[in-house]
């Protein structure tokens, strides 16, 4: 069962000064997790949780897990200047992008930055950018084929095609890249990953881990370049659906020190740093999307019209994704209506739950939709001409801070040129 971090009392508070729909997030949560991670992988000295800031690019999360010892791994200039804006810069910042313009790598540059380089190529697009080759780099391996392990996700084999993926270097490739970038005077490597997504399985970060590690003693030895860091990037999921189970972080960090201590330790290299870039494990669950209830249509079916949208939660909508939903003040009451659970979108796609079983929804009742603190806000969009909501923090002592507020219609016309 899963049960919303805030209150039917405190909700009917917070709307008060701030209308549905929003997005809140909760502190406590948020901070809590972040210190498990840390403790997960406390055995490697030199670990560090780069924050995926694409799951959820807002100032006030960034600075929260910056205190709890995180860096940002970004993709675009906007998040290098989020970054920058809440003091983060420097190897704090592990610039991960792909297709890259001449001018954010120069600003990743500028800014101190470790880059991560998703192709071949980008090695001399890299110098001819910002004039050098820095001494600290790092290449995105892509093994290719497809990745599979036993466990399931959502009911599925955890099955993805790294084959099919448009990101990172072959194993031929990473060898070139790797002597490439050491005679133009690079001196500390970095090499990072990403096989599959939302896993919810304790096996894909180790079983990820020996594809690099291995991938890393092999290249140790045929160019003799100083590997100090192995990104595992993300890829750790979360339950979505009520009756899953959660991954376990100290399991997952346990199993990555035993392949650690099986096949880098041997091949002398005890000094690799582990970092993760995770987004969705950080943030997904303390995240709420609070809509309201404000119209009911009985046709071919039941359906609900509620004043949130795709426009405020896109994944519905665009992968079909489940996401758990709360009636407010009839937590205990039976599931015994079924219903289509719909925004006002000129699409039909707009539904947050299709033949969903849910207590009797009155008008006017409040419904939390879970799990949308990354991929949520953060997807927004201005479709049909619909506002982006608001942000609301829950803090550790239960008061509620605006921490970005709802788009206005001046907001939306503010780029026109009438």
């Amino acid at each position: 069962m899963k049960t919303p971090f805030v209150t039917g009392k405190e909700l009917e508070e917070i709307i008060s000064r701030y209308p549905t729909p929003f997005h809140i997030y909760d502190e406590k949560g948020i901070r809590e997790n972040a210190r498990a991670l840390k403790a997960a992988f406390a055995w490697n000295p030199g670990y560090r949780e780069y924050f995926a800031v694409k799951a959820t690019p807002t100032p006030a999360i960034l600075k929260i897990l910056h205190e709890e010892g995180c860096g940002c791994d970004c993709s675009s200039e906007a998040e290098l200047r989020m970054s920058e804006r809440c003091g983060i810069v420097g190897e704090d910042i592990m610039f991960s992008s792909n297709e890259t313009p001449a001018e954010e790598f120069q600003l990743a540059d500028r800014l101190g930055a470790i880059i991560n380089l998703d192709d071949l190529t980008h090695v001399d697009y890299l110098e001819k950018a910002i004039g050098k080759i820095p001494e600290k780099v790092c290449c995105r391996y892509n093994p290719g084929g497809v990745f599979t392990l036993g466990e399931t996700r959502e009911g599925f084999q955890v099955m993805d095609n790294p084959g099919d993926a448009k990101y990172g270097m072959t194993r031929a490739q990473m060898a070139e890249a790797f002597t490439r970038l050491a005679a133009k005077g690079a001196k500390e490597f970095g090499i990072h990953s990403f096989l599959a997504s939302n896993t919810l399985s304790n096996d894909y970060y180790p079983s990820l881990a020996r594809i690099l590690f291995q991938l890393a003693a092999e290249l140790k030895a045929e160019t003799g370049v100083h590997i100090t860091f192995i990104n595992l990037s993300g890829g750790v999921g979360i339950p979505y659906h009520p009756d899953q189970k959660g991954n376990d972080i100290a399991a997952i960090g346990e199993g990555v020190r035993r392949a650690y201590e099986e096949i880098l330790v041997p091949a002398g290299m005890g000094d690799v740093a582990i970092y993760t870039e995770l987004g969705r494990f950080m943030l997904a669950p303390y995240g709420h999307l609070i809509t309201r209830a404000i119209h009911e249509k009985h046709t071919y079916k039941e359906y609900i019209g509620v004043d949130a949208c795709a426009c405020n939660l896109m994944r519905p909508a665009m992968y079909g994704s489940y996401h758990h939903i709360t009636v407010v003040g009839k937590e205990n009451a039976p599931c015994d209506c079924k219903y289509d659970v719909v925004g006002s979108l000129c699409e039909n796609n707009d539904k947050f739950a299709i033949d969903r079983m849910l207590p009797k929804i009155d008008m006017g009742d409040l419904l939390v939709i879970h799990d949308t603190g990354a991929h949520g806000h953060a997807m927004g969009y201005n479709y049909n001409g619909k506002l982006r909501s608001a942000e609301l923090m829950l803090k550790e002592d239960r008061t509620v801070e605006l921490i970005r507020r709802a788009e206005t219609l001046e907001d939306y016309f503010a780029t026109v040129v009438w």
